[in-house]
This record gives C-alpha cells, sequence and structure tokens, in this order.
C-alpha cells in the first residue's frame, strides 16, 4: 500500500495516478474526502487525514509500505513558517513510530541551505528533521512549479503585462510542472528505498525559462500580446499585501526571490541524481488560459 498525503494537491494527485496506472494500491489522504472523487473513480482508497493530527496520520499510514509526505506553507496562518514547523515536527514524531516505512518527501531546490532564503529555509527544516526520523529517506526536490504563475495570469491577460519577481527578466532559471513532480514521485516510491543513505533526486523540466520567454508563451497561449514587467523591488512587499498575503508570508517570498536573484538557489552541484520532466510551459499555459477564460 503507497499513501499519499496531500493527494488533493496538483503533485499528489498526479503522484497517485501514475501508481494506479501501474496497478498499485493507493491510500490518498485528504482533510476532506469528498475533495477526492476523481482519486475514488480511479481505484484508490481515500481516508481522512491531517498532518496535524498525529492520531490520523497513524491510522492511514497502517499497513503502508511507502509514503509521499508534503507539507505545505500554510498562507492562511499568522506566522506561516512557525505553522509549517510545527507541521513537520508532527509529521517527523510519526515517522519514527513507523521505520520500516520508505518515505519520499516533496522538498525545493536550495534546501542545502541554511540561511536567508524565505520558503526554502522551510524544506531545509523538513530535510533535516526527516534525516533524523526516517532511516529509508527519498528527498524529491523541485524547481518551481510552473502552475505557480497562475496566481498573476489573470492580471496579466488583463493588462498585457506580466509582472515578475524573477530579476532580470533575461536570466533563465529552472522550472517544472506539478504533474512530472507527481510523475517522478511515483517512480521514486516504486523503487524503494537507497541501500546506503539518504536518496536526493533533483527535478526540473524539459528546459530552462526567462520571465520574458514565460511573458511570450503565455502570450501564445492566450492570443493576447504579453511582454514581462520586472517588479520594483520596493513594490514586491506592497503587490505581496494587495494579493492577500500577510507581512510574515510576504517576507518569506520576498526573500525567497532575492536569493534566487542572487543565484544561491539551483539544483545542488555533485549531490544525488537529476531527472528532467517532459512537460512544456505551453502546455501547462494552454491549461491555465483555458481554466481562467471558463470563469
Amino acid at each position: 500500500m503507497f499513501v499519499i498525503f496531500g493527494a488533493t494537491g496538483r503533485v499528489g494527485r498526479s503522484t497517485a495516478a501514475a501508481l494506479r496506472h501501474a496497478g498499485h494500491a493507493v491510500r490518498a489522504v485528504a482533510r476532506d474526502p469528498s475533495q477526492c472523487e476523481a482519486l475514488t473513480r480511479i481505484g484508490c482508497e481515500v481516508v481522512r487525514g491531517d498532518l496535524d493530527d498525529e492520531a490520523s496520520m497513524h491510522r492511514a499510514l497502517d499497513g503502508a509500505v511507502a509514503v509521499q509526505m508534503l507539507c505545505p506553507v500554510p498562507p492562511q496562518e499568522p506566522d506561516p513558517a512557525a505553522a509549517m514547523r510545527n507541521t513537520i515536527d508532527t509529521a517527523a514524531r510519526v515517522l519514527r513510530a513507523h521505520p520500516h516505512l520508505h518515505v519520499v518527501a516533496l522538498s525545493d531546490y536550495g534546501a542545502e541551505l541554511d540561511a536567508d532564503t524565505g520558503i526554502t529555509m522551510l524544506f531545509h527544516y523538513l530535510e533535516a528533521a526527516f534525516r533524523d526520523a526516517a532511516p529509508r529517506l527519498t528527498l524529491l526536490r523541485a524547481a518551481e512549479h510552473m502552475q505557480n504563475w497562475a496566481r498573476v495570469l489573470p492580471a496579466a491577460l488583463a493588462t498585457g503585462r506580466l509582472p515578475s519577481l524573477h530579476h532580470p527578466i533575461d536570466r533563465l532559471f529552472p522550472t517544472v510542472s506539478a504533474h512530472d513532480v507527481g510523475s517522478v514521485a511515483a517512480q521514486l516510491l516504486s523503487d524503494g528505498p537507497a541501500r546506503d543513505g539518504v536518496r536526493v533526486v533533483s527535478v526540473e523540466g524539459p528546459r530552462r525559462y526567462a520571465a520574458k520567454d514565460v511573458a511570450r508563451v503565455l502570450g501564445e497561449a492566450s492570443g493576447c500580446d504579453v511582454v514581462a514587467l520586472a517588479l520594483p523591488r520596493d513594490q514586491w512587499e506592497p503587490t505581496l499585501s494587495r494579493a492577500g498575503l500577510n507581512a510574515n508570508h510576504a517576507k518569506l517570498i520576498v526573500d525567497l526571490y532575492d536569493a534566487q536573484n542572487a543565484q544561491r538557489i539551483d539544483v545542488e552541484a555533485g549531490v544525488g541524481e537529476r531527472r528532467f520532466g517532459t512537460t512544456e510551459l505551453r502546455e501547462v499555459f494552454d491549461a491555465l488560459v483555458q481554466a481562467n477564460n471558463a470563469r
């Protein structure tokens, strides 16, 4: 039995679907099982569970041989970093009680860095906690998800300007479709753990893009003229605040992009394995534009 936490998210759904396609038994864990109708249709067992509820996690792991762990940043919390660290601590305590499990933990590019990387620092914390708790551990570090551009896509289509925190707009950066992350995670779960030590795998898409390329692809997908706009640094926090983020969450994102623009965040050189997805940005944007137009 393969257990998927975060099964209602893009990555979790893709992992579950890939495992079911390969004929594996899958248990999808969600706070609200009613959101898992699609997973039920493909043969997943769906159970209620919460990463902040140890008892529900233990129940979800009953009879499992492997588990995919995703600890998301909770944007609704006043202090998202503290809340995510608490979730990680809870998950680590649970995993320590199930040492036989192969754990595939979703992490980020740059998680090896121990300072000044914003949200990525939380994945540094996750990796350290899980290394201590799970003796059969695989870390899957993913580049920035292509689907993250959905947050600014409506404004870009309305104004013809795509605001970017990537500076300069002609600098290439790694990115990957959430679907490809899920597919690679399913492969790693099927593979089983490394014989010795922690397995580290990094995944990104088939090519790298600059913000100006992202704008061009969005224009092609929408049939509109779109240009990239490097959002001035002093407008980052006010813009994020207007988007509904509290000050603590905004600071995590600002620190993250400062680190990215300083070229500190990338695949860790010489460490682990590298995988490359097959999904192009145009394919992702075609779906995002279609969803936007359907509103």
